[in-house]
């Protein structure tokens, strides 16, 4: 089977052709640019494209399909050959959906979370030596490609709200009609698609309503959203609800508690708990048992950029982290500072998203950074400009954070420089971003800093 990638440069676009490779297929694809990691990953598999840009000459009869990503427009002039053609065209996830329609779907939706609870599921079912398939946002421990597609009985779909494709705008989500369905919160985002808050929580209920029939939905119980919709779910469906497990924190380590017994995590913070509890639920539900789940989640690392450690001494933490939106944000900060209760921290962040950086969605930040005792945050006017967006000023930011531990940038390089002048003895640092701050290496930039 031949199938052509419109776009192959994307996070999950070139993750899923490494993966039809690997199952066999004939894989060819275009781009108008391929950042790195995708590059070396698509050369590697030998699949990343001759030249960049888009060309007609690819598509032809012979292809049985066509996958579109987001990045490309309606008037790209390979889809239109393909329409032309008559040649069948999917989104990618039409395209999962279409592998898995004979499978057990588990599916983890949610404005938060979703890679981690995903991520979490994946290492137990890895642990456990339970065969699925899979679809998750970051590369994990263990993993070399974020898709799988093969015999499994299971798959397990990270399940984004944002659009499917330029023809095909409902939301990916949408497309998956799980058995078993986790939604871990609803908060706020992808203003440019969903205006208004009511429109964005109808996407969920939508998501709820495409449950297939008798199947699960495990929900956050402390979302007053969520919970409406669980109560206004079909009767044929069964909610089962979730908090924050009892844990305690010693010396540094949190602890799970669960009756008498105590285990030690290697991830923290009150949300990670909750993650932690909401895919202890999901797998029960295919029989694993609670003992089993809890030895396997001993041993997990967490997901890549989700509070990853790239630097430490022996008083010093540098810690990157994927928070853009405000209910990320205040998890991550807060996760920190009562993990570590004893040191200062210092938590920098940077506006970066199409939301994150219009004026009206900018008082959702209120007080999403005063458990940190110093704040930056970090925007680039040249950004703002790019996404055609309403000019915004570091006043407005101040005032839409309402703290007065923040300060605002809008030089990258001041503001490492800033960082760079810090004193960390006794101190944890905490990069947030779904970016770079304007083309940094964090990594490396952490490493200096503690030399």
């Amino acid at each position: 089977m031949h199938v052509h990638f419109i776009a192959i440069g994307g996070s999950a676009m070139h993750n899923l052709a490494i993966a039809l490779k690997r199952k066999g297929y004939k894989v060819t694809g275009s781009d108008d640019e391929i950042f790195e990691p995708s590059k070396s990953r698509l050369l590697k598999e030998d699949i990343l494209p001759e030249k960049m840009g888009w060309n007609e000459a690819n598509i032809n009869k012979n292809i049985d399909a066509i996958i579109l990503g987001m990045h490309a427009r309606k008037n790209n002039p390979e889809l239109l050959k393909a329409q032309r053609l008559g040649l069948k065209i999917y989104s990618y996830p039409e395209f999962i959906y279409n592998q898995s329609k004979d499978k057990i779907r588990i599916v983890i939706g949610g404005s938060h979370g979703k890679t981690s609870i995903t991520s979490m599921i994946l290492h137990v079912m890895a642990e456990l030596k339970i065969k699925t398939d899979f679809l998750v946002g970051a590369l994990l421990d263990g993993f070399d490609c974020m898709v799988q597609l093969s015999d499994a009985k299971y798959i397990v779909i990270e399940g984004d709200e944002y659009l499917s494709s330029p023809i095909d705008l409902k939301p990916k989500f949408h497309w998956y009609a799980p058995h078993i369905a986790l939604i871990s919160g609803i908060a706020w985002d992808h203003i440019n698609v969903f205006p208004t808050f009511e429109n964005y929580v109808e996407q969920f209920k939508i998501f709820t309503d495409k449950i297939e029939q008798n199947g699960k939905l495990i929900f956050f119980s402390c979302d007053k959203e969520l919970t409406k919709i669980a109560e206004n779910a079909r009767i044929d469906i069964q909610g089962i609800l979730y908090d924050t497990p009892s844990y305690m924190i010693k010396e540094g380590i949190t602890y799970l508690i669960d009756g008498t017994k105590k285990y030690p995590l290697q991830v923290f913070g009150k949300h990670n708990l909750q993650n932690i509890l909401g895919a202890k639920l999901v797998l029960n539900q295919i029989g694993v048992k609670d003992d089993d789940f809890y030895f396997a989640i001993s041993k997990f690392k967490g997901a890549s950029k989700r509070l990853e450690t790239i630097a430490q001494n022996k008083n010093t933490l540098i810690f990157k982290d994927f928070a853009h939106s405000p209910s990320k944000l205040k998890a991550t900060v807060q996760a920190v500072k009562e993990q570590y209760p004893n040191r200062k921290l210092i938590a920098c962040m940077e506006l970066h998203t199409f939301s994150s950086l219009k004026k009206e969605f900018l008082p959702q930040y209120k007080n999403c950074m005063q458990n940190a005792d110093k704040a930056y945050v970090y925007f680039n006017p040249k950004v703002v400009e790019h996404k055609k967006l309403e000019p915004i000023t570091p006043k407005m930011i101040k005032e839409a954070f309402a703290t007065d531990n923040v300060e605002v940038y809008t030089d990258s390089e001041q503001l490492m420089k800033t960082l760079t002048n810090e004193n960390l003895v006794n101190t944890n640092l905490l990069l947030m971003s779904s970016g770079n701050f304007n083309g940094v290496d964090l990594n490396t930039f952490a490493d200096n800093l503690l030399k």
